[in-house]
């Protein structure tokens, strides 16, 4: 109910916030695995583009080119899939960053069809009849829907036996291979699915705002992305959703201090590694640890009950 009772910048940033779900969401599927990509934002782009280019180059409905951009971003994670795991760890953590570059560096250098430099502008909103889903207003509710679909789809997958391998994956690789697990397949699975899931929220972003450029999907993108991610925790389905949610909250809050924004970002990173490891989803789970040992001290040390002498005993 929130479109009826905050402003139109309010709902602005409720709407990025919740394609940005979408992406924390996405992105923990692959750390199932045990993995952590830097090229996820770029899978994002690519559905953006997909999208933006099959709607206004090749005259697409938006309704159709944004499931279609979800289809590049995984085909194109399928395709990267074959150099990049062949490496593990922080190989493939370099690996995918350079593989990401090297995409949104073709975006910048070639005008057609990705625009260059300035991107490409003036991208359709999808419309329902005579209903402008575009508008703010419908457009949340148009991506809550999406959002929603997203996490049950993405939810079921980890709670069913896919779910159980990418995790028997991430712990015990060389054990899950000796009873018959493929892991590349797996892993390839795994990157390939959130890759999707991306790049649908890349074309509700490019249909949103109606422009997408290079630089919208660059590192310093990705970094708060995973920020994100480690803020709230990856041992729960719901950990990163809570991170991205109390950090754009605060996001909100510092945003006139532009130039600090990197510092804040570090500091919460570093305060969380140092005091939540787990992140914030472990929080209710330590405030109860230490309220359970606070009422433990304050409770007196009773010793074992002193014998009653034959005074105290009562006649029969």
């Amino acid at each position: 109910m929130l479109p009826f009772v905050v402003s139109q910048y309010q709902l602005d940033f409720l709407i990025f916030l919740l394609i940005n779900v979408i992406v924390v969401a996405s992105y923990r599927l692959i750390t199932t695995t045990g993995e952590f990509s830097l090229g996820h934002v770029v899978m994002m782009g690519s559905g953006a583009y997909a999208s933006a280019i099959l709607t206004k180059q090749a005259g697409l409905s938006p309704w159709l080119s944004m499931p279609l951009g979800g289809v590049v971003a995984g085909l194109l994670a399928y395709l990267l899939s074959f150099p990049l795991f062949r490496m593990k760890g922080f190989y493939f953590l370099i690996g995918s960053f350079a593989a990401g570059e090297a995409i949104r560096l073709c975006w910048n250098r070639f005008r057609e069809p990705f625009g260059g430099p300035k991107g490409i502008k003036l991208i359709p909103a999808p419309e329902l009849g005579a209903l402008n889903i575009g508008a703010a207003f419908n457009y949340y509710f148009f991506t809550l829907i999406v959002v929603l679909v997203s996490l049950v789809i993405l939810y079921r997958i980890e709670r069913s036996r896919i779910g159980l391998i990418f995790n028997a994956i991430h712990w015990r690789d060389v054990l899950a291979e000796s009873v018959g697990v493929h892991t590349w397949r797996y892993r390839m699975l795994a990157l390939v699915t959130a890759s999707f899931f991306v790049g649908i929220a890349g074309a509700l972003l490019a249909h949103y705002i109606g422009t997408i450029n290079p630089n919208r999907f660059g590192l310093a993108i990705m970094l708060y992305v995973l920020v994100w991610v480690i803020v709230g925790g990856t041992n729960t389905f719901y950990g990163p959703i809570i991170g991205v949610t109390v950090l754009s909250v605060i996001d909100e809050f510092i945003r006139a201090f532009e130039e600090l924004r990197p510092l804040i970002y570090g500091g919460i990173l570093i305060a969380t590694v140092r005091f939540l490891p787990q992140g914030l989803e472990s929080l209710p789970q330590r405030l109860l640890g230490w309220w359970r040992a606070l009422r433990r001290q304050a409770l007196p040390a009773e010793g074992p009950p002193s014998p009653r002498s034959d005074s105290d005993r009562s006649p029969p």
